[in-house]
């Protein structure tokens, strides 16, 4: 399960080669700006923050903004996450604060694009999309044509909906953690959260896990960074107790959940990949996803409504395994169970307490708009997705090398 992903992924555009190329060279070759789902009214208890921001994570300037207006970050609301090596622009709402207090905040690496009062806090989802406008560096001029080539069949057929990088972290195992927590596998678990020490970890992380995997607790807890808090306080429960089971029950919920969630973005992407030749095409059995307002239902007969799916109204979804999730029937269905079964996991199996497994379903593609490309000092892609989409998966299709993978 550790190396069915990421980069393993197969491209839609496979027959077409790539041009190459780099990203992020800057934080200005990557802008991207949310596109609000509403626009503030203008009164109501929280204050909405437009802001810019550079080389910052969102969380970080959440912290940032929570410290100056000395509130709790709880307080905060936002509608995506978005990268810290690049320029974006997104609205966060803010609930005890004054619109005069806001509109001072004086943050480096962060800019006010405007202050507005709403009646509601900002949640994640509260997104029509994202735009991009992103510069690919070193790319040959005269492959301009390919990549709009390219980027043509992404729009006539879809964007492959992967889950990006982004969701397996640093050490492509958050996935793993979450079989682990689903199996009530104490062990497997904590030498996946503290153990196996990972290349792209500093030196010191590793000798900290190093010494965990020999059995040196005691010794783990004293290299540990402060850095890696969540594990830190785990490894301090599990040195104090000498219990994997009583380690693991103080895990902090908010990760179970992020865990849990890597767990069935990984087997979504395992579906995808079943699918990709036909991305664009319903079976009798699936379920499918309806554009306009997210909703979902069992096809009974593909041949009838194909036309929609030809239209892009509706896509065959996959799953997010869970308690709730609404199941696909025939053939589609069978496949979906054997992707559960490979793992050994049963559906009434999916529960982890603390860790609300509701499920639901995901589109297997998305639709590309907005779309432009010109030439200036690299080749610049201009282009819309729906929100929890990711960037990197059309530019994966595009340049098809290990700087755009996923």
């Amino acid at each position: 399960m550790r190396g069915d992903m990421n980069s393993h992924l197969p491209y839609l555009t496979a027959d077409m080669a790539g041009v190459g190329g780099k990203i992020k060279v800057s934080p200005a070759d990557f802008v991207v700006e949310e596109l609000p789902l509403y626009e503030p009214c203008g009164e109501g208890e929280h204050v909405y923050l437009t802001f810019e921001k550079r080389d910052m994570a969102t969380l970080q300037a959440i912290n940032s903004v929570a410290r100056a207006l000395k509130i709790n970050r709880k307080q905060i609301g936002y509608a995506g996450l978005k990268d810290a090596q690049a320029i974006t622009r997104q609205t966060i709402s803010i609930f005890g604060a004054s619109p005069e207090d806001v509109t001072r905040l004086n943050i480096p690496g962060m800019t006010v694009l405007a202050v507005r009062r709403h009646r509601n806090k900002l949640k994640l989802g509260h997104l029509k999309g994202n735009r991009f406008v992103i510069r690919v560096k070193d790319v040959a001029p005269e492959l301009m044509g390919q990549a709009e080539s390219i980027m043509a069949r992404l729009q006539a057929d879809g964007v492959p909906n992967y889950y990006g990088r982004q969701r397996f972290g640093v050490r492509h195992n958050t996935h793993l953690l979450g079989l682990a927590l689903i199996r009530g596998d104490a062990p497997g678990f904590m030498a996946e959260l503290l153990g196996k020490p990972h290349p792209a970890e500093n030196a010191r992380v590793q000798e900290a896990r190093a010494a965990f995997d020999a059995g040196d607790w005691a010794g783990a807890l004293e290299k540990w960074p402060p850095i890696l808090r969540e594990e830190q306080r785990v490894l301090g429960r599990l040195a104090r107790s000498g219990s994997l089971e009583a380690a693991l029950g103080s895990l902090d919920k908010r990760l179970k959940r992020l865990f849990v969630a890597a767990f069935q973005s990984n087997l979504f992407n395992q579906l995808l990949t079943r699918r990709l030749d036909c991305i664009h095409r319903l079976e009798d059995g699936d379920v499918a996803w309806i554009h306009r307002n997210g909703a979902c239902f069992v096809v009974e007969s593909a041949e009838e409504e194909q036309p929609r799916a030809d239209a892009f109204e509706i896509s065959p979804a996959g799953p997010l395994f869970g308690s709730k999730y609404l199941p696909a029937r025939g053939a589609p269905g069978q496949q979906e169970q054997a992707v559960l079964a490979e793992v050994g996991i049963e559906p009434a199996a999916m529960h982890v307490p603390g860790a609300k497994m509701d499920g639901g379903r995901r589109p297997y593609r998305i639709p590309l708009s907005e779309v432009d490309l010109r030439w200036d000092e690299g080749l610049v892609l201009r282009f819309s997705l729906p929100p929890g989409a990711y960037a990197t998966v059309v530019l994966r299709e595009v340049m098809k090398t290990d700087s755009a993978a996923l």
